[in-house]
């Protein structure tokens, strides 16, 4: 995996826990232009990996912007980001998307709480495009609301701030908000899980599942006890027997074969590869319904095959 030494060059107290770090190169080479909706690995001080969204305008190459919360369960990721200073070093992998700006008329963004990061980028990339969307942002208060008087700023009216509203309104809310929405509007959401569901719940019957789009931060639990083992065959003529308590990830690597990874849990993409034979059991969060639907590509990590073989290439 590639990986880009920064430097921090400002850091800012976006909101109760949540802060921003902008990174840059010390030889002043651009970090983008990036995709809307990106994100980034980074590595922490204490070495742990952790994925980041970006938040700062796609089309601004001279750096990026992460917010990290500090999570009270941190095993040592979002805890360590919050030490750095600026002027200290950090390395980053290379930008990747799960979340990207889909065609369509009108394009609603549901935010809740630290997940309006990757939204925010969307917002800068929709606002040039010259695209009708709007944004809803939920969060329990204005001082725990990252970047809430930036987008007020940058947006105006097409910002909706959402403080204090309890879990079981906000169905309500967003139910007011898909009135007179078409088939062909977009919808993007990221959030807490359970927050993420209802935005799902209210927006597919209107917009159909393929076109409501999510960027988890967490894996989603899966029951494995009635995994069972299965072949996989490489593109390459390659064949391997995966037992039922270890990954294509896991076996291949055993294999020496390199198969490009971060997370491991799912969430980040990053060794998503093409399915050309059988069929996989998706477990991931990363991609979309209308990927696991079209059955043309999964992820290594932590997915499976329904059927006896699969056969794939890696990406």
């Amino acid at each position: 995996m590639t990986r880009t030494v920064v430097r921090v060059a400002e850091v800012r107290q976006e909101a109760a826990g949540i802060r921003s770090l902008r990174l840059v190169r010390d030889d002043g080479a651009p970090l983008g232009p990036y995709e809307a909706g990106a994100h980034v690995d980074v590595v922490g001080p204490t070495g742990l990996v952790r994925q980041y969204s970006l938040c700062s305008p796609p089309h601004e190459a001279s750096s990026l912007l992460i917010a990290v919360k500090k999570e009270a369960a941190s095993r040592g990721g979002s805890e360590a980001l919050h030490t750095v200073g600026a002027g200290d070093t950090l390395e980053i992998g290379e930008p990747r998307n799960l979340l990207r700006v889909a065609d369509g008329a009108r394009h609603v963004l549901v935010a809740g709480g630290v997940g309006v990061t990757p939204l925010l980028s969307l917002a800068y990339e929709l606002d040039r495009r010259g695209a009708e969307f709007e944004l809803h942002y939920f969060a329990r208060a204005r001082e725990q609301a990252a970047f809430a008087g930036l987008l007020e700023r940058e947006f105006g009216d097409r910002v909706h701030l959402r403080f204090g509203v309890p879990r079981a309104e906000q169905p309500t809310i967003l139910k007011e908000v898909a009135t007179g929405l078409t088939p062909d509007a977009q919808v993007y959401t990221c959030g807490p899980e359970g927050f993420m569901a209802q935005v799902g719940a209210v927006f597919a019957p209107v917009v159909g599942e393929s076109r409501v789009h999510v960027e988890h931060f967490v894996a989603a639990e899966v029951d494995t006890s009635g995994d069972r083992p299965f072949t996989v065959e490489l593109d390459t003529g390659e064949v391997f027997e995966v037992p039922a308590d270890k990954s294509i990830l896991a076996v291949l690597g055993e294999n020496g074969i390199e198969v490009f990874k971060s997370c491991e849990e799912g969430i980040c993409g990053s060794c998503v590869s093409g399915v050309l034979e059988g069929v996989p059991e998706h477990r991931d969060s990363c991609l979309s319904a209308a990927d696991k639907a079209a059955g043309d590509q999964m992820a290594l990590c932590v997915s499976r095959a329904r059927t006896a073989r699969l056969k794939i290439e890696l990406y």
